[in-house]
């Protein structure tokens, strides 16, 4: 066999071409670059903010225990009594490096079933979540979960079961059932006013007896109207006058939760000119902000809504503290305009969404020409929270499939970072919410297997997935990066976001290997593979010293990817990667052995470029020498040893024997 010349990258920090074809370089707005904190980092301080909020319920004590013990609690209780919250808890007292979170939603497009042995990975934190669930999917859930309680048992994972309250449950599972009861309404009032951070001199006195907070609590109330009404008394404090008290508070709290339809109604009426209306939108849209945002936003709403300007001299115009007071707001010591009623802003929202329907495709352009002004007070906060209430109408009012499309749009049309931020944001909205969720989610991956996003659009898409979806649903958000992934044109974003998600966890990894094994391999999977098979996670301990690549099934997936790679693709492409695999099979003792197998069964599948595929394999190894990470001695030996398994495999040679893999954990659905 004769050397071949080959490419060596290593630490590669931007653009390279190993092999033939174009290179594509990409300019224009990248959300790579933003400072937004990433939705992973936000998730976890929401869990850390949940775990300081909950008042411990009634059985939360005994669930902490059945988990402890066996791995596995089913929570039970009513409706509103804090059992989601109690899950969420719980599940993240067990936070660790090994491992992901993951919302088991059996059914829906990327997730396994309960009894699939791939759906669970050492270390992870499971819930499932069937408390809205109707009698057929509980039952059937019942049917699974001891397999998945085996498989849990078996990867030193967690499970919460939030199951479907006032329903039979299987007497083999009653051993891990705990009923969670609600906690005292004034204890979790107390909390939430304590972590607001009102003092309790403040409150501690007047709590028992205040008549605002008895008239509250006399009707039985969930935990999140507890929560929501806490959160009003703290708004209502932040902007009461000096002198006034926690009585005040609750009163002014208690009044913004009532009905105002009527009292807007008759304010919208009053105000017959556009200019009025405009304004009026424009502080409901944008309530807080500083008052020259405000100005700008209204001139621009107008102009949207094909206002003409009234064309009077400017020195004859009403000033924004005259017109701010006909619509019951006013600008406070610090330049930002407020309704003078507390929460005002969301029943002016949905009065303005509700009754003047021609106005909504109108207010989604106006809010994406909002987003991109270009002045200091608008911060990116006001801008997620402008995106924020307007998604908010959408989704409240059943039209989650507008405001996806209104994203889409957004995207379509984006001249810079703001607007594509806004489009994330958008979908973010929906993906979070309860009701549309799952719709969202569905909409997205049929983007991803359907469309050919171009790349304004692509990076929204791939920002949703790595940073939204993948924060409970890592399997869905993998699913949907793969197809963006291998229909991806002149940039490797969407790979890059991939690869960077199945390092978070050896069950990801596992799952893609084998989706990529799949018939019928494109280059651009190949190019995936190359990535995916980094022989360190590969060989990496996990979970009692077990390895991926010990496994019977990555073994196979390993071998039909990489006899795709060395009979379709060029040497120059894949040498790297194979250089790759034999320096760590010269420092990972036995494991480095199945490395070399892996690398000749897949050759010797290789058909009528066998030979070829052989002596390439062998001029690597020669090629690896130049840059040992042992020393050329061991280096030397790994060649040697590589050539007698080809040797063997062409049957020249005494066959070689490697330590026996791990059975299979499963075929990819």
């Amino acid at each position: 066999m004769s050397e071949h010349s080959g490419t060596r990258v290593d630490s590669a920090q931007g653009p390279m071409h190993t092999g033939s074809g174009n290179i594509y370089f990409t300019a224009g707005p990248d959300l790579r670059e933003s400072d937004r904190p990433s939705f992973r980092s936000i998730a976890d301080d929401q869990l850390a903010r949940l775990r300081r909020f909950l008042v411990a319920p009634d059985g939360m004590g005994e669930a902490r225990s059945r988990l402890a013990d066996t791995g596995t609690v089913i929570l039970d209780g009513t409706p509103g009594s804090g059992r989601t919250s109690a899950a969420r808890v719980l599940l993240r007292e067990y936070h660790q490096d090994a491992g992901v979170l993951h919302e088991l939603l059996p059914g829906e497009e990327g997730e396994l079933s309960l009894k699939h042995p791939d759906l669970v990975g050492s270390g992870d934190r499971l819930l499932l979540d069937l408390s809205a669930a109707d009698t057929a999917r509980w039952a059937a859930a019942q049917a699974d979960l001891p397999t998945l309680r085996k498989a849990v048992h078996d990867q030193h994972a967690h499970l919460v079961v939030i199951m479907l309250h006032d329903s039979a449950l299987d007497p083999d599972l009653q051993h891990f059932r705990v009923e969670i009861k609600r906690p005292p309404e004034r204890d979790v009032l107390r909390r939430h006013l304590r972590m607001h951070g009102v003092p309790r001199e403040h409150y501690i006195p007047y709590i028992q007896s205040d008549p605002t907070v008895e008239n509250f609590l006399h009707e039985r109330r969930t935990m999140r109207e507890v929560a929501d009404f806490a959160d009003l008394v703290r708004r209502a404090r932040e902007a009461a006058p000096p002198g006034d008290g926690f009585t005040q508070w609750c009163a002014t709290a208690r009044k913004a939760q009532a009905d105002r339809r009527k009292n807007v109604a008759a304010l919208v009426a009053r105000l017959r000119e556009s200019p009025q209306r405009a304004l009026l939108i424009t502080v409901a849209m944008l309530h807080g902000a500083h008052a020259d945002i405000i100005h700008r936003a209204t001139q621009l709403l107008l102009r949207t809504a094909g206002s003409p300007s009234d064309n009077l001299p400017l020195l004859q115009h009403k000033d924004l503290a005259e017109r701010l007071a006909e619509i019951s707001a006013d600008t406070g010591p610090d330049g930002h305009v407020r309704f003078t009623e507390l929460d005002y802003d969301t029943a002016v929202r949905a009065h303005i969404w509700d009754h003047l329907p021609d106005l909504r495709q109108h207010l989604g352009t106006w809010s994406a020409r909002s987003v991109d002004l270009n002045d200091p007070h608008l911060t990116r906060e006001l801008r997620d929270t402008l995106v924020a209430q307007l998604a908010g109408q959408y989704l409240r009012t059943g039209h989650g499939a507008g405001l996806a499309s209104l994203a889409e749009t957004w995207s379509s049309t984006a001249t810079g970072r703001a607007r594509l931020e806004a489009a994330v944001q958008a979908l973010t909205c929906g993906l979070n919410d309860p009701v549309h969720g799952r719709s969202f989610r569905e909409r997205i991956y049929q983007w991803c297997v359907n469309k050919q996003p171009r790349d304004e659009f692509a990076q929204v898409l791939i920002r949703v997935c790595a940073d939204v979806i993948a924060v409970s649903h890592p399997d869905q958000a993998m699913l949907r990066l793969y197809h963006l992934a291998r229909r991806e044109r002149g940039t490797s974003r969407a790979r890059e976001a991939l690869w960077d998600l199945v390092g978070t966890s050896h069950r990801l990894r596992r799952r893609l290997l084998a989706r990529l094994a799949r018939p019928g391999r494109t280059s651009a999977e190949l190019d995936i593979f190359l990535r995916v098979c980094d022989p360190d996670p590969l060989t990496a301990p996990y979970d009692n010293a077990r390895t991926l690549v010990e496994e019977s099934g990555v073994q196979d997936s390993l071998t039909a990817c990489w006899r795709a790679v060395l009979s379709e693709l060029q040497r120059a492409t894949w040498q790297p990667y194979v250089e790759h695999w034999l320096h760590t099979a010269t420092v990972t003792g036995h494991r480095g052995d199945i490395l070399l197998d892996l690398l000749v069964a897949a050759a010797a599948q290789c058909d009528n470029r066998r030979g070829a595929a052989f002596a390439a394999l062998y001029a690597s190894a020669r090629h690896a020498e130049r840059t040992p990470p042992a020393g050329p001695a061991r280096a030397t030996a790994t060649t040697d040893r590589l050539l007698q398994k080809i040797s063997a495999a062409q049957g020249l040679g005494p066959p070689t024997t490697s330590p026996q893999a791990e059975p299979a954990r499963g075929t990819e659905q």
